[in-house]
């Protein structure tokens, strides 16, 4: 059969994304033919595209897809018509259809339609580990989350006030605030109106933050080392301004022994029981209520570049999806 999908031919701006249409032979030994139903770009899709993390080119794009299987290979368990998700390692997500190892593939449950599912998976086991397992957050933790109106952000506050946190929003536009403490945010910091440390050590009575999730980066790290309280958690999960570099040591040590990891998904899924464990959690979590998936924006499948090119400006609130 035919499929469209996207692929680099040399890393850069959105402008280097191409749209080919490509043959798919039958499902091999391990493999299932997968139609998408909906997609989900993600930062992690940017830093491919723009090589700020190194692939082999040409490279498709893409890690997070809904769908269906078309035909199953040789040794596979599952079968036409089942409803499946995945969100990588592999690439090439942004197709309408391609040829996926059936080991990367999770089933979809009845009562969890596509679009949630794409919305969902990559930011929502994003979450699980970040907060249960990475940065172990308690109730009763001060805890605050850079871009809290993200794709990420959004399912990060609700999970954090699921587990008993206070939390504390870093957003860049009253829409966004208005998001974020839908949320549940307790606060919300502009930090296009203030500096956002001195505004935390006011609202923490100059303890400053338990845990902080990091996401944008190098923009927003010094303002993360000052708002940890003694003893916290630094966690940097993305790069959406630029990659922290240059770290001196020193400087945890003396803004209180501060604690900081920069943590990777596939690291805390690299198991099957692991996989298994952290998206039975969050469907555990959507169902309850506790989690509610915002999609922030559909487009269609060549419309990508686009969609990057408003990532990367911030001008995006909650997951935004392509449909084919």
């Amino acid at each position: 059969m035919k499929a469209l999908r996207a692929i680099i031919r040399r890393t850069g701006g959105p402008e280097v994304i191409e749209w080919e249409e490509v043959g798919l032979a039958a499902p091999g030994p391990g493999q299932v033919l997968m139609a998408n139903e909906a997609i989900g770009i993600n930062f992690i899709d940017t830093y491919h595209r723009s090589g700020v993390y190194p692939v082999e080119l040409p490279s498709p794009l893409g890690m997070e897809a809904a769908g269906r299987v078309l035909a199953a290979g040789p040794g596979v368990a599952l079968k036409e018509g089942d409803r499946v998700a995945t969100f990588g390692p592999e690439r090439g997500a942004y197709s309408t259809a391609r040829l996926v190892e059936a080991s990367n593939l999770l089933p979809v449950p009845e009562d969890v339609p596509s679009e949630l599912a794409a919305a969902a998976l990559l930011k929502g086991c994003t979450a699980e580990f970040l907060v249960e397992r990475c940065a172990e957050v308690k109730p009763g933790m001060d805890v605050l989350v850079h871009a809290a109106a993200g794709g990420v952000g959004l399912i990060l506050v609700q999970w954090l006030k699921a587990v008993g946190a206070r939390v504390i929003g870093t957003v860049s536009t009253e829409a966004k605030a208005r998001l974020a403490s839908e949320a549940g945010a307790d606060a919300i910091i502009r930090y296009d109106h203030e500096e956002v440390a001195p505004r935390v050590r006011e609202l923490t009575g100059g303890k400053g933050c338990a845990v902080v999730f990091d996401g944008v980066g190098r923009d927003t790290w010094e303002a993360s080392l000052d708002s940890a309280a003694k003893r916290g958690k630094i966690v940097s999960y993305g790069n959406a301004s630029a990659p922290v570099t240059g770290i001196n040591l020193g400087v945890l040590a003396q803004k209180g022994s501060l604690w900081s990891t920069r943590p990777t998904l596939f690291d805390y899924y690299a198991a099957p029981a692991e996989r298994e464990a952290g998206v039975a959690r969050l469907w555990e979590m959507i169902r309850a209520g506790k989690v509610k998936v915002t999609i922030g924006g559909r487009h269609p499948l060549t419309g990508a570049a686009e969609v990057h090119r408003l990532l990367e400006a911030r001008q995006t609130t909650g997951s935004q999806l392509l449909v084919p």
